[in-house]
C-alpha cells in the first residue's frame, strides 16, 4: 500500500489541503507529550519515511531535517507534564495536537489523526488506526515529534542526571523504576503516572 493512498482517495472526494497529525510521549511516566502536524508536498517521496517507531534512531534524526525543509507546513508543541496531570493524557494529547495544527497557520482543510480518538479539532478530521504506517503526512508527523520529544528528554537529563532520561526517555524501565525508588519524582515527573507506584511503597 503506497503511504499516499489514504490521502489520494480522500482527494478524490475533493477534500483540500491535508494535514497528518501525530503524538510523542503518552506512555512516559515523566516529561511532557509532543504532537506534531504536517503538510507534505503531494505525492512527495522521501526514502525510508514510515512510522519512527519502526525507524532506527539515527534514521529518525536524518529524517528530521528533510521533512522540514521539504514539507509545505509543519507545527511542533507540547502539553507540559503539570498539564497532563490536570486535565489527564488524553487531553493533554488533544491539546498539544491542536497546538501543533494552529502553527500551520490555517493552511490545512482536513486533518488525519493517528489512533481512533478525536476532538473538535476546528476541521474535519479522519482518524486513521496506525496511521504513522499507513499516510505519509502522520508518518512525518511522527518522525517529528519523536525526535524533538527524544531530544528535549535528553536536555532534561542535564537537569536530572538520576534518573537516566538520555537512555529511557522517561519510559517506566527497570532502571527508571530504581531511581524513583532511591531519589523520589523530580519536577519532570507525572504525578499521576506515579501514584499506584508510590501507593506499594
Amino acid at each position: 500500500m503506497s503511504l499516499w493512498e489514504i490521502e489520494d482517495t480522500l482527494k478524490e472526494k475533493g477534500v483540500g489541503v491535508i494535514c497528518g497529525v501525530d503524538e510523542a510521549g503518552r506512555g512516559p511516566l515523566a516529561g511532557p507529550v509532543c504532537a506534531a502536524a504536517v503538510i507534505l508536498p503531494e505525492h512527495l517521496e522521501i526514502p525510508g519515511l514510515n512510522d519512527s517507531k519502526k525507524l532506527t534512531d539515527k534514521k529518525r534524526r536524518e529524517l528530521y531535517p528533510i521533512i522540514k525543509e521539504q514539507a509545505i507546513a509543519y507545527g511542533i508543541a507540547f502539553a507540559s507534564e503539570q498539564e497532563i496531570d490536570e486535565i489527564n493524557i488524553l487531553q493533554a494529547t488533544f491539546l498539544a495536537m491542536k497546538r501543533a495544527i494552529a502553527q500551520l497557520d490555517g493552511k490545512a482543510d482536513f486533518a488525519l489523526i493517528d489512533g481512533n480518538r478525536e476532538t473538535d479539532f476546528g476541521m474535519e478530521v479522519m482518524t486513521v488506526v496506525k496511521g504513522d504506517s499507513r499516510s505519509a503526512n502522520i508518518a512525518a508527523a511522527s518522525i517529528l515529534a519523536k525526535v524533538t520529544r527524544d531530544e528535549y528528554m535528553e536536555k532534561l537529563a542535564q537537569e536530572y542526571p538520576e534518573y537516566g532520561f538520555e537512555v529511557h526517555k522517561g519510559y517506566g524501565t527497570k532502571r527508571h523504576y530504581a531511581a524513583l525508588t532511591e531519589y523520589g519524582m523530580c519536577p519532570a515527573h507525572r504525578r499521576t503516572f506515579l501514584k499506584k507506584f508510590y501507593g506499594r511503597k
